[in-house]
């Protein structure tokens, strides 16, 4: 069994109080980990090794889609936006939404333009402001600092956010706060648990802190489900979607088509099984609450 002694994240964040086993996917970290209460998988990589790859998400040219890019996101944006109105039964301009790391705020640039009262809080200081240069209201910090008052918001997102967190639930906790009652909490996040992490392995790209800067927390349904009791929501849907099977720019071209062709096959099927390889979690905090 590997030493663990100088790994950042050294207990399941979920809160399960079990111990952690060796899986047989060893990345340049070390060996990937997973909790032996709800199948977590974790990073052993070092507070430095942390601390160093999450660097990129403060430079000056990161997250800046153009064209047919920026185009889909904001498609995809308008699509969960709808979703989350549908849940809580109120039109967009009824709506006060809050996008949590947030980046250069595509996200909330598209809620605005759909007529939804939004705002985004991000803590990498030069996103923040090259958010606000462009127009977009965003706040510079963590959610914790911005001092929203109790039940003020109707929805609030986490968009490929939580799998950076070691302790996830102090954040979940200062959404509940400020969510009103009944309100969503909508989390975006690999998924540990699908059909591409079973095929790819340790070469699944969600898994590479050189590509991905930071990931060291890997959700399932099942994990994901058992972090919103801790934290006191109710989940209302957890969703799946897409299947991939190889890299397009490490796979010979025939081998790459074939694998897209069984992909496309599978879609639905990992969908309607909770095998897709992205996870949306809907997340209620209960009207008593």
């Amino acid at each position: 069994m590997e030493n663990h002694a100088n790994s950042y994240v050294s207990a399941c964040p979920v809160g399960c109080n079990t111990t952690l086993e060796d899986t047989a996917i060893q990345l340049a970290e070390g060996v990937l980990r997973r909790c032996t209460a709800c199948g977590q998988l974790l990073s052993s990589a070092s507070e430095a090794r942390y601390t160093e790859t999450m660097a990129q998400f403060n430079a000056a040219d990161f997250n800046a889609p153009q064209g047919r890019e920026l185009e889909r996101r904001q498609a995809v944006a308008r699509t969960r936006l709808a979703r989350i109105a549908t849940l809580l039964g109120k039109t967009p301009g009824n709506m006060h939404v809050v996008d949590v790391g947030c980046s250069r705020g595509q996200f909330v640039a598209a809620a605005i333009a759909a007529g939804y009262r939004a705002e985004g809080v991000e803590p990498a200081p030069r996103i923040a402001e090259a958010a606000r240069a462009d127009g977009v209201p965003v706040r510079s910090g963590l959610l914790e600092e911005q001092h929203f008052a109790d039940s003020s918001l109707d929805a609030l997102t986490l968009f490929e956010v939580i799998e950076h967190l070691r302790t996830p639930l102090p954040l979940l906790a200062e959404c509940r706060r400020v969510l009103k009652p009944g309100g969503i909490l909508l989390i975006s996040t690999g998924n540990a648990a699908s059909w591409t992490a079973a095929a790819m392995g340790a070469h699944w790209d969600y898994l590479d802190m050189e590509r991905d800067g930071g990931h060291i927390s890997f959700y399932n349904p099942r994990s994901m489900a058992k972090l919103a009791a801790t934290a006191g929501f109710e989940v209302a849907r957890i969703d799946t979607a897409r299947v991939k099977f190889h890299d397009k720019e490490n796979t010979p071209r025939w081998c790459y088509a074939l694998g897209k062709l069984a992909a496309e096959i599978l879609n639905l099927p990992a969908r309607l099984s909770g095998r897709g390889h992205d996870m949306l979690a809907y997340l209620r905090k209960p009207s008593a609450g």
